[in-house]
């Protein structure tokens, strides 16, 4: 495959805050160029971090004339990205974070075809998970075939599940935090090897702004019962003011662990931990994107078309730095 450094074309589609965190990451990568930004928005209105990004219409993107090599589809994974996953896969190579975990499998299968019948590629569901955790996980059962794997989130706000809140009838505004159980990732760490229903690993809460004329029983029901998202925690829902929330809420700290609790014989246990501290989590998984869009433009070039994920491309394709650098430096 090829790794020479050619300057790569890249579009985002979306410019909310993951959007805004693929410009910052993309100002860190000299070899990729953003050409616009694409939105559903009169463009006008868009206001990014830097003046110069040209801010292009929906339509522009939809119409499959653009002079791309990649876009970075920044929309949710709950309404956003189901439609727009196909639709832009089937006009360009793209990469995603979609995060619906249980609903992976059909993305990929609906992507897939999009991307194959296109002649593109496409990456889905990267990110920090899915994505690097995702990575961690295969890793340690791959070494350590017998065994138990744990993930906990948090305690951080979480892009996809405060997207979900917003999502909901009579909701202005809201955030959502996911907290694990200090004890039960204690016992995980210490090689207990426990097991754990959903609710015991974490819970969730929720900080919510209401429309003026919202019923607060009605929008607390319709999240706690909301599947793949909020049914399977114990889900606590705070309604506060505007003013609150921006005061209170407007940072985005995240981060979570992966652990891998094994044995390597009868005699020997073994932790495998990997974890993440993030200050602001829609920069950090921004920054994942643009690596795995160089990756998915490497791979379009070498017609690798299709939908892929995080396991199916080699970490070399992340990087700049050429395979003799990475031998030399980091191996």
């Amino acid at each position: 495959m090829t790794t020479e450094n050619a300057v790569i074309n890249v579009g985002i589609a979306g410019y909310g805050n993951l959007g805004r965190g693929v410009e910052t990451a993309m100002a860190l990568n000299p070899d990729i160029r953003l050409a616009a930004v694409y939105t559903r928005r009169e463009p006008n209105s868009v206001q990014t971090l830097n003046s110069d990004t040209l801010v292009k219409s929906w339509t522009d993107l939809t119409r499959g004339a653009e002079d791309l090599d990649v876009v970075i589809l920044c929309g949710g994974s709950k309404e956003d990205l189901p439609v727009q996953g196909p639709e832009i896969a089937a006009l360009y190579t793209t990469v995603d974070s979609f995060d619906t975990h249980a609903k992976i499998p059909d993305y990929f299968d609906r992507v897939d075809s999009a991307a194959r019948n296109a002649g593109t590629t496409a990456v889905i569901s990267t990110g920090w998970d899915p994505g690097l955790f995702s990575i961690a996980r295969l890793y340690g059962e791959a070494v350590l075939p017998a065994g138990e794997t744990y993930t906990f989130w948090g305690r951080g706000l979480s892009q996809g599940h405060s997207d979900a809140v917003r999502r909901v009838p009579g909701v202005a505004n809201g955030v959502q935090y996911t907290i694990p159980s200090e004890s039960a990732l204690e016992a995980v760490r210490a090689g207990k090897r426990p097991s754990f229903t959903t609710r015991e690993k974490h819970r969730r809460e929720c900080w919510v702004v209401l429309d003026d004329s919202a019923d607060a029983a009605a929008v607390e029901e319709a999240i706690v019962t909301m599947p793949d998202y909020f049914a399977d925690y114990d889900t606590t829902v705070n309604f506060i003011s505007a003013e609150e929330l921006a005061a209170n809420h407007s940072v985005m700290p995240h981060g979570g662990r992966v652990f891998r609790s094994g044995n390597t014989s009868d005699s020997h246990r073994d932790v495998v931990e990997f974890g993440l501290t993030l200050d602001n989590n829609p920069e950090f998984t921004a920054s994942v994107l643009v690596a795995y869009a160089r990756a998915a433009h490497r791979l379009a070039q070498n017609q690798q078309f299709g939908a892929k994920t995080v396991f199916d491309i080699p970490p070399g394709l992340l990087s700049p730095r050429s395979a003799a650098d990475l031998r030399a430096d980091l191996l």
